[in-house]
C-alpha cells in the first residue's frame, strides 16, 4: 500500500517534472532520397535526353536528402559570412570568412561538376543533367550555388578571349576546390564571379560610370587599369571576375583578378558585406577598384554584348534555383501534412488541404518541366536554330514567371505547417527569404519583361519559334486553345506593348508549360493545370475544381511516395 507521504511525493514529482507527452508533432524531414522521390523531375530528365545520368543522379539524391547534408544547409546560413578588410599587422586582405559547412557545400558542388560538368564532357543532355543535379543540391542550401553558378556562366565569356581561356579554363573547370587566399596561379581550382551593379544604374549598366585605361596600348586581352564601385558584388572570395568598365571606346567587359602576378594583391577592395534579408550563407559586397587591374575581353564597347552571354546562364539557374526550392517547399509541407492531426483526421486527408497541397505540387510541375526543357534547348542551341531561338527567348521568360511564383508558392507551404512554419529552428522562414532573392537577381521582373520584348522586336524569328513550339500541343484542351489564340493575338498586337509586358510574358509563360504538360505529362495534370492556370484568373494556390485528381498530385510530389 502506497503511504500518504508516498503519494503527496509522487504527485510533486509530476507537478515539477514533465507536464505532458509529445505526441502529434512529427519528426524533422530529412533521410530521404531527393531523386528518387520526385517523380516530375524523373520524368523530365528522361524526356529531355539525360536518362543515361540517373544512377549518378539516385547516387547523389541520397546524399542530398540526407540528415548530414541537410544539416550543412542550416549551419551555413546560421553563422554568416564575416569580412577581414586586414590582417592582424594591417595589411589588406579583403578576407570573407566562411562557417566549415559553406565550404562543405563548396567543395560538394564543385566535385560534382555543377560549375562545369557540360563543358568538359558535352554530350547530348549535359546541360539536363547538370540542371537536374543541381535542383537536388539547392534544396539543402541555395546561398553557396551563387558561386557556382557563376562559375558556370563565365566560360562562353571567357572564351571570347582564347589567350584568357588558355590561361585560367582549366583551373575554372577543375572538379575541385581551393578556398586559399592566394593568386590564381598559386591555386590548382578558381571561381569565377561577377560585377556589374552599380548604385546609380542599378540594371541599367550602360550608366555604369566606372573607368578602365589601358596600361599602354589598348585591346582585346590587354591589361587596364579599373577605377570605380561596384554596389553589388556576390561571392567576393572567386578568384576571377567578369565585370563592366567604361574603356575610351565605350561600356566593356573586362577579367579582374583578385591577386596580380607578381602576388601583390589587386587592390580590388572589399568595404562592406550587404545586409540581405535572404542568400546569407552567401557573402555579398560591395566594392571598390583603386587602380585593380583586369584584362580587356573582346573589343572595347562590347561589353554588353560579350558578358550577355553569362547572364543568360544565369538566368538560367535562377529558373532552376527557383524550382528547387519549390520542391522543398512543397516536400516539408506534405511531410508535415501526412503526420499532423486535426480534427479528428490527418491534415493530408482533409479536403481543403489536400487542395492545397496539389495545388501547390502542380506548381512544382510546371516549372520543372519548363527548366528543364530550357535544358534541352541549351544542349541543343549550337546546333539547331530553333533550340537557339527558344532558349533566347524563354530563359527570360521562363526566369520571369517560375521566380515570381516561388514566393507565393513558399509561403502557402509555410502555412500549412501553421506556427512552426514561422520558428527560425525550422527551414521554412530560410526558404521563404530565399524565394525572393531569384526574382530580383540577374534581371528584376520588369527587366526580364522588357528583354523579351526587345528579343520578339529584333528577331522576329524569335515569335516563331516561340509559336512553333507551343502550336503542338493544340486540339488537347479547349482552355489551352483558346489560351494560345488569345495571346497569339496580343502577340500580333503591338500598342502599348511595354506597359502590357507582365501580363504579355505571363499568358507566354503559361502556354510554355501547358505545352508541355499536355504532350507529355499524366492527363490528370495536364487537365489540373489548363482548368486553373489558363481558365481561372488570378489564380492562387488551393482553388483547384472538382473532378481534380488531387490524390494523384499529392503522391507524384510525396517525398516518402512509393509510386517514385
Amino acid at each position: 500500500m502506497i503511504q500518504p507521504n508516498q503519494d503527496l511525493a509522487s504527485n510533486t514529482h509530476n507537478a515539477l517534472g514533465e507536464t505532458h507527452t509529445v505526441e502529434n508533432a512529427g519528426v524533422e524531414f530529412s533521410g530521404y532520397d531527393s531523386y528518387g522521390a520526385d517523380i516530375p523531375l524523373q520524368e523530365a530528365v528522361r524526356r529531355e535526353g539525360a536518362d543515361w545520368a540517373e544512377d549518378d543522379l539516385s547516387r547523389f539524391g541520397r546524399l542530398t536528402g540526407s540528415a548530414a547534408h541537410l544539416e550543412l544547409g542550416a549551419l551555413a546560413n546560421h553563422y554568416k559570412p564575416e569580412l577581414d578588410t586586414h590582417d592582424r599587422f594591417g595589411r589588406r586582405i579583403d578576407r570573407v570568412r566562411y562557417h566549415d559547412a559553406y565550404h562543405r557545400l563548396m567543395a560538394s558542388s564543385l566535385g560534382e561538376g555543377l560549375h562545369a560538368a557540360p563543358w568538359r564532357d558535352p554530350r547530348p543532355g549535359a546541360h539536363v543533367a547538370r540542371a537536374a543535379k543541381y535542383v537536388l543540391q539547392a534544396q539543402a542550401e541555395a546561398g553557396h550555388g551563387c558561386p557556382i553558378t557563376m562559375t558556370f556562366a563565365s566560360i562562353p565569356t571567357l572564351r571570347l578571349q582564347p589567350d584568357l581561356a588558355a590561361r585560367f579554363e582549366s583551373k575554372v573547370l577543375a572538379c575541385d576546390y581551393d578556398p586559399r587566399n592566394v593568386p590564381p596561379a598559386e591555386k590548382h581550382a578558381l571561381t569565377v564571379g561577377m560585377g556589374m551593379t552599380e548604385k546609380q544604374g542599378g540594371s541599367d549598366v550602360r550608366r555604369n560610370t566606372t573607368a578602365a585605361t589601358p596600361f599602354a596600348n589598348p585591346g582585346p586581352g590587354r591589361p587596364y587599369r579599373l577605377v570605380g564601385h561596384k554596389w553589388f558584388l556576390s561571392a567576393p572570395m572567386c578568384d576571377l571576375f567578369l565585370m563592366l568598365a567604361q574603356a575610351p571606346e565605350g561600356l566593356s567587359c573586362f577579367l579582374v583578378p583578385r591577386w596580380c602576378d607578381d602576388g601583390s594583391k589587386n587592390p580590388l577592395q572589399v568595404i562592406r558585406l550587404k545586409n540581405k534579408m535572404g542568400n546569407q550563407s552567401n557573402a555579398s559586397s560591395e566594392v571598390e577598384l583603386r587602380g585593380a587591374e583586369g584584362w580587356l575581353v573582346g573589343d572595347e564597347g562590347r561589353g554588353v554584348a560579350n558578358i550577355i552571354q553569362m547572364v543568360a546562364l544565369t538566368r538560367f539557374d535562377c529558373m532552376i534555383g527557383s524550382s528547387a526550392q519549390m520542391r522543398m517547399a512543397v516536400s516539408q509541407a506534405i511531410h508535415h501534412c501526412s503526420q499532423r492531426r486535426a480534427f479528428g483526421a490527418r491534415l493530408v486527408e482533409q479536403p481543403l488541404m489536400i487542395n492545397v497541397l496539389a495545388d501547390l505540387a502542380l506548381e512544382y510541375e510546371a516549372a520543372i518541366a519548363l527548366t528543364l526543357r530550357m535544358g534541352r534547348a541549351l544542349d541543343r542551341r549550337e546546333a539547331d536554330e530553333h533550340e537557339a531561338l527558344l532558349f533566347r527567348l524563354g530563359t527570360a521568360v521562363g526566369k520571369y514567371w517560375i521566380c515570381k511564383r516561388g514566393p507565393q508558392l513558399a509561403y502557402e507551404a509555410m502555412e500549412c505547417l501553421g506556427g512552426n512554419g514561422v520558428m527560425e529552428d525550422c527551414i521554412m522562414p530560410r526558404l521563404y527569404r530565399e524565394a525572393v532573392i531569384n526574382p530580383i537577381w540577374e534581371g528584376s521582373g520588369n527587366v526580364q519583361c522588357l528583354d523579351v520584348l526587345r528579343a520578339l522586336s529584333r528577331t522576329p524569328a524569335v515569335r516563331d519559334a516561340f509559336v512553333a513550339e507551343i502550336e503542338p500541343a493544340l486540339g488537347r484542351h479547349s482552355a489551352y486553345d483558346d489560351h494560345v489564340q488569345a495571346l497569339k493575338d496580343a502577340l500580333a498586337d503591338s500598342r502599348e506593348a511595354e506597359f502590357r509586358a507582365r501580363d504579355l510574358v505571363a499568358r507566354m509563360a503559361l502556354a510554355l508549360q501547358g505545352s508541355i504538360l499536355l504532350q507529355h505529362g499524366p492527363t490528370a495534370v495536364a487537365e489540373a493545370f489548363c482548368n486553373t492556370r489558363l481558365e481561372q484568373a488570378g489564380h492562387h494556390f488551393g482553388v483547384l475544381p472538382r473532378g481534380t485528381d488531387a490524390a494523384l498530385l499529392i503522391e507524384r510530389a510525396n517525398p516518402w511516395s512509393t509510386a517514385a
